[in-house]
Order: C-alpha cells, then structure tokens, then sequence
C-alpha cells in the first residue's frame, strides 16, 4: 500500500513539475486605462457586451425572485379556506 501511495506522489510531482510553461502578456495596463477613463460610464458596464449581458441576466433574476417571493409570502399570509 505504501509503495503505491509513493509511486502516485512520484507521479504527480513529475507531472506537475514537467507541464509546459505558457507565456502570457501583461496586460494591467491596458485594463487600468479602461476602468479609469472617464467616459461617464458605470464601472460595472465598463467590460463591454459580456458585462452588460451579465447585469441585464442578474437584475432581470433579481426582479423575478423578488416577485416569487412577494407572491409566496403573500400566498403563506393569505392560505385558502377549505369548503
């Protein structure tokens, strides 16, 4: 049992070690010259189309669950007589 526990150790250290190093470009700059411009827009749409997707898809859920609670609480307030 132990000399298997060793071999896998042995196994994921050469993986993990060997593993190609990918280059990838800085690129702070360019995003802290987009957050802080002053376009008059908020910082939360600054992203362009995939945050604007992701706000519209949040309070468009946020409506939505308000109302189902508002109705359920409404509808626990409110239970129904039996005839």
């Amino acid at each position: 049992m132990y000399k298997q526990l060793l071999g896998l150790r042995q196994l994921s250290r050469r993986t993990i070690s060997s593993s190609a190093q990918r280059q990838i470009d800085n690129s702070v700059k360019e995003k802290q010259k987009l957050f802080q411009e002053d376009n008059g827009m908020p910082i939360h749409l600054k992203g362009g189309t995939k945050d604007a997707l992701l706000y519209r898809a949040t309070m468009t859920l946020t409506v939505f669950g308000s109302g189902y609670v508002v109705y359920e609480l409404f509808s626990a307030a409110m239970p129904k007589k039996p005839h």
